[in-house]
Parts: structure tokens; sequence; C-alpha cells
């Protein structure tokens, strides 16, 4: 950047609560306030201005912003989007309805299919059709498009997604609609599926459409907003958009794709997570981030966090997949369960605890807050079991009122159990433990992955709260709290790389691999990425990654391949088909432990990431001799064994010198969170400052 000085600011605006990160001159500031949900703005600037305040900084001074929010997925999730349409192939109209006909609850009759964001008198059909190959069969009935400006202008639609068959082959006739629509109504948002999501699958590639659509209008006017607000308060810099996938981008390409920021908040963390890694010099890690209204979990394998291509928002039947709404968008691969610190508590039909996935969020918030909330959430539960100290709650910014947390959790759970408070916040805490650890392992499974062999990096308001306790449920012995861990997200954020992912579905046999045909391809695509990339890179060096999504002939679902050949201007050489198919092979016999001799390999799908180069974590250094730690103070912290309370010593964390040892039970208090330890675990402060805790193994 060329600025005075290397200032630089992120924000995550989360259910409950908003991050800001500030990093001068090797100096972090961070601050946690609670969402302003009716004017994000106004939370980010109060945010901006205390955490540069507390720098001795002004707006002037930054030289980057860098900005994640789950304002998309809220407006997915609570249906609060534009008013949108969908034009279509004729004879299809109905297909987002129809989905692809699986029953993700095989035995119950009456099962609710999430409803479309489009409604049925909103689906519009026109005659046009393109094979797969993508040859014009029909003609694009232009008339037809034209008959539709009347009743978009009658139904106040204020977006539109495209979506014809074969698109993906051939999108003239989705550009030509666009441009009659464009001609007579300039005013309204138009999305393309095959800009959006330009790959096979008719269903997956509309719908992310329909939800690009849905959620554009408020999120281009928000943006937008946004940038003039900082503009008129003197922030001068560039300001840029956290995506799904991992890398951050220019403000133009969040507005265009919006549905790609579904998941920035949870993808910072987990770049955060892989940070953290690199430098403590771990191959494998688990990374939970748990925050004030979800959990997110994710498997990071050579310090790289696992990616997808599909993910679903929304879900409707206890989180079960595919009873969402799907998105194929890039997006790092991780579990999100309903176990914040906002997640409600209550008792089930059977009168057990549960917890989730409904959240108090921050208006009214947990009970403790004071602002009118009823309900026990996390938050609560831990307030009454000694971790959380009332009058220091995010960094002093709230102070919470323990005797409604108390009252909460007595009259919604312990009257009906015949137990105390106390007792029932711990049901709460090991309930909400075991939901998470439950998603962990399950993910661990679906991925064929080891857990166990794992170490686990815990940042969010509330992970480091709950860390020990997960961490014994997965039978993992050490537990990494990085500082900062309350703003881990928008820590990441920092470390996030500008990039770009550009992906094509071009069908391709290995036994009759078209070299020429690919390599024409991956060159439209780096232009595509270079495009995007470039005007955000300032000048860094570039690194790309191509990969290719295939299958054995006859097989529904592909697997990712990195494609290991580059020779001079092409991609590809006549050693590709070779090398692909012993990728393919690799992979497939890593996941399914087998592979299929004589029988041909597929290629569907080519992705392109393009980013700007990663940054170099700091170099690890042996730990110190061990140092004193003193405590002047003790807490009434809850024993998770005997149910009994004790006596625990709290430590300040920015007191603690590397090499400096803490035996448990104990807490660590900080300004945005605190650690706990129970009995069977030390702590020991890294060279970085990270809190490494490590689980006592009996001789």
């Amino acid at each position: 950047m060329h600025a005075t000085q290397n200032v630089r600011l992120a924000v995550d605006i989360g259910g409950t609560f908003t991050d800001v990160v500030l990093e001068a001159g090797g100096a972090q500031y961070t601050l946690k306030t609670l969402t302003t949900h009716e004017a994000p703005e106004r939370g980010i600037l109060k945010g901006f201005h205390e955490v540069l305040s507390a720098a001795s900084l002004h707006p002037g001074s930054v030289s980057l912003i860098v900005y994640g929010t789950t304002l998309a997925t809220n407006l997915l999730i609570e249906r609060n989007g534009s008013p949108t349409a969908l034009i279509t192939t004729e004879g299809f109209r109905d297909s987002i309805e129809m989905r692809n006909e699986n029953r993700y609850e095989q035995y119950d009759l009456d099962i609710d299919l999430p409803a479309p964001l489009v409604p049925r008198s909103l689906r519009f059909p026109v005659r046009e059709r393109m094979n797969a190959h993508g040859k014009i069969l029909l003609p694009l009935e232009e008339a037809s498009v034209l008959d539709l400006v009347p009743k978009l202008a009658k139904h106040k639609v204020r977006s539109i997604a495209i979506g014809f068959l074969h698109s993906y082959a051939n999108n003239l006739h989705e550009q030509l609609t666009r441009d009659i629509l464009k001609k007579e109504l300039p005013e309204l948002e138009i999305t393309l599926s095959s800009e959006v999501s330009p790959e096979m699958r008719e269903y997956e590639r509309i719908s992310t459409a329909c939800a690009n659509a849905y959620v554009q209008p408020l999120m281009s006017r928000h943006l937008k907003n946004l940038e003039k607000v900082l503009g008129e308060e003197g922030f001068a810099c560039p300001l840029f958009l956290m995506l799904s996938g991992g890398g951050i981008t220019t403000l133009k390409t969040a507005i265009q794709f919006p549905v790609r920021l579904v998941e920035s908040g949870p993808a910072g963390g987990a770049i955060f997570a892989a940070h953290i890694a690199k430098e403590m010099g771990f191959s494998n890690v688990l990374s939970f981030d748990m925050g004030g209204t979800t959990a997110k979990i994710c498997l990071i394998d050579n310090a790289e966090p696992q990616t997808t291509r599909t993910f679903e928002v929304a879900r409707v039947y206890r989180f079960m997949k595919g009873s969402g709404i799907p998105l194929r968008i890039p997006v790092l691969e991780m579990v999100e369960i309903g176990a914040g610190g906002g997640s409600l508590a209550h008792l089930d039909s059977m009168g057990r605890i549960a917890v989730g996935p409904q959240s108090a969020g921050s208006d009214p918030g947990p009970a403790c807050y004071g602002l009118g909330g009823k309900q026990p959430a996390v938050t609560d539960a831990d307030v009454v079991l000694g971790r959380i100290d009332p009058e220091n709650f995010a960094g002093g910014n709230l102070k919470l009122d323990s005797e409604k947390a108390i009252r909460a959790l007595q009259e919604n759970i312990g009257e009906t159990l015949g137990m105390e408070a106390a007792h029932a916040a711990l049901g709460v805490s090991e309930m909400v433990e075991e939901n998470m650890a439950n998603a962990a392992r399950m993910h661990a499974i679906e991925s064929g992955k080891v857990i166990e062999e794992r170490s686990l990096i815990a940042f969010g308001g509330a992970a480091p709260l709950h860390a020990v306790r997960l961490a014994e449920k997965l039978d993992i012995d050490q537990v990494i709290i990085p500082p900062g861990a309350g703003v881990g997200s928008a820590i990441g954020f920092l470390r996030a790389p500008v990039a770009y992912e550009v992906i094509r579905s071009q069908y391709q046999r290995l036994s009759a691999l078209g070299i020429d045909e690919v390599n024409a391809l991956l060159h439209e695509m780096r232009t595509e990425a270079h495009a995007v990339v470039e005007s955000g890179a300032f000048g860094q060096p570039l690194v790309e990654q191509l990969t290719a999504y295939m299958r054995y002939v006859g097989q529904g679902h592909e697997v990712g391949v990195e494609i290991p050949v580059r020779v001079k201007d092409h991609v590809l050489d006549q050693t590709a088909a070779q090398n692909l198919k012993l990728g393919f092979e690799k992979e497939y016999n890593r996941l399914y432990e087998r592979s299929i001799p004589d029988l041909d390999i597929e290629v569907l799908t080519w992705v392109l990431l393009l980013s700007t180069e990663k940054e170099i974590p700091r170099q690890g250094s042996e730990i110190p001799s061990p140092q004193e730690s003193i405590s002047n103070e003790l807490r009434f912290l809850m024993d998770t064994d005997s149910g009994q309370f004790i006596n625990a010593p709290v430590y300040s964390r920015a007191k603690l010198l590397p090499g400096a040892r803490v035996s448990g039970p104990a807490v660590i208090l900080e300004n945005d969170t605190a650690t706990v330890l129970n009995a069977r675990f030390e702590a020991e402060i890294h060279p970085f400052s990270y809190i490494v805790l490590t689980r006592k193994r009996e001789a």
C-alpha cells in the first residue's frame, strides 16, 4: 500500500457482536461491541473510532480496511431479501422447487422442504434451448422476454435471476435476455447463472443465481452506503471484502456476487487458524470458532483449510444435509452449528436439556445482558458457572447481571428438573460441548480424517471458555489459545490474501483429453481472475492453483485433483492425462481405500484460484525457562467433575510472560474472553504469546 504507515483495519459483523481489529506498526488493538442490526454502519464506525483513538491515530492514517459480514447469510435465513423473479427455459419453471428429488429424511412422511426463494408466481419461462455442448437448438424468442416487462413492473420486482438450461456451455441467451431487460428496466439488478456459477447441475446453478439475486439489492445498497459513510468520515483507503473461499476481493466484485460473502466471517476464522498452525509448525489441526451465535469447526491439513464448492444455507431440519438452500460457490469447508454464547437453552419434548439452534442475538441477548431476554443462553450458564466475570465482559463494554442469569436458568430448566440454577447451568454447558464434539466427529468421519491426532486451535469470544472440555470429549491432548482470540475472525481477515476463484464446466475423458481445448479454457479463466485480483494486489506477486474435479465414468460425484503440470505458455502438455489419472487414483484411494481398474475417468469441472502470496509466518523459537505465575485473585469456579464450586486462581494474560506455566483449575483472563482450565490441563505461554494447554497424562 502506498501510505505513510501500514495501518490496517478489519471488522467482522456477527449475529451478536461486531469485532474490530487495528494493526499498526506491529501493535494490535481490538474491540468488541454489540451488533447494531438496524444500521450496521453505525456499529462499524463506533468500533473504528474507538480503536483509532486507542492507537492515537485518525481515519486518514488507515491504509486498508477488510470487512466481513453475515448480513447476506441472515437475509437468506430470515427470508428478508428483495422481491426477486426467475427467468428460465420454458418447461423448467419448477426445477428449483422439484430440487433433485432426494429425501434428506427418508422415513419422515411429513418432510418439510424449504420453500424456494422465488415463488412460482414470479418464475417466468421463455422460449429458448441449448444442448449440453452449447449448440443452439431453439433461438431465444425475444418477444417473450419483452412480454415480461409489464409483469415485472406490476410485481415491483427489484432483482432478477436468469438461469437457462445448459447456459454454462453457452450463455448467449442469458446475455441477450439481460440486454433486453436492462434497456426496458434499467434500475433492475440482474444475475446470470452463467456468471455466478458457470457449472453443470441445473438445480444448484439456478439456486445459486436466485440466492445472489435475492440478496443483491440490499447488499449492494449496504456496501455502497458503507463506502460513502467511510469516505465522509475521512477514510480514504481501499475497502476489501472477505470471501467465503478464504480470500479478500474488491468492493466491485462483492457487489456483483454478494452470495460469495455468505461465509465470510467463518472463513476469516479458518484463515486465522491456518496461520497459527504454520507459526506453530503443526501440520494437522482442528479449528474451533465459537462466537455469540454459532460455533464453526474446520479441519486444517498441512496448514491449509479444506475447501469445497458446495454449501447449504438456512437448513430447516435439524441442520441435516439436503434440507437447505444449495449454493455452488467456493467456500472453506466447515461445519456450523447453533452453539454460540447466545444460543438458547430449553427443555425438549422429552424433558431433556437442549441448546440452540435459536439464538438470543444481541437484542435482547442472553438474560444476563439485562436487555429484556428471559430465556437462558449459554452465556448465562457461563456466568453462573464462574467462567465469565460479569464486571469485565467484552472488554468491560457490557456489564452483566448474574441474578437475571440465575433466574432464567432456574425458571426455565431448574424448577422442572428439580435442580438448582448452578447444576442447570452445568447441564447446559455439557450439552453444548457434546453438540460441538458430535459435529466435529461427524465432520472428521465424512472427510476421512482422524480427529484425535490433531491439536485444537480455539478462538471466538466463547471458545476459550469451552475448549478444554471439548478437547477432552474429542480425546485431543493439546489446545492453542492465540492472542486476540475473542476477535479471531477479524484478525484472520488481515491474514487473508487477495484472491479470486474461477470455475468452468467442460466435459473431458482422460482417454481422449483435448489438451488444446482445456488450455484455451484455462487461458480464458486466467484472464478473468487476473482482472479481479490485480486491481487489489498492488503489485504483489501472484500465485496460481489449478484443480480438476474428476470421477469414474458412471459415478455421480467428483473428487478434486490439483493439476500438477505447467509447461511454459501452456498449462497442460501430453503427459497431462497420465498425471491427472495418477493424482485422481491417489485421492480416490485416500477417501475410499480402493480404486477401480480399467474404468475410464472423466473431468467435469476446472477450477483456477489466483491469489497474492500468503503472509509469511514468524519463525518459531524455543520456550524459555519456566517463569513464575502470580495470581492476586480467586474466583468461584464450577468443577465439572464434582459439580461443586471451588476457589480457582485468576491470572491476567497480559502479565504472563513467555515460559510462564499455570496448572488447572484456573482462569486466564484477557480483554475479549477468558481461558478456563480444569484440573486435568496445564498451560504454558509460547514465545508468540499463545497459550498452549496440554492435558496431563497419569503416569
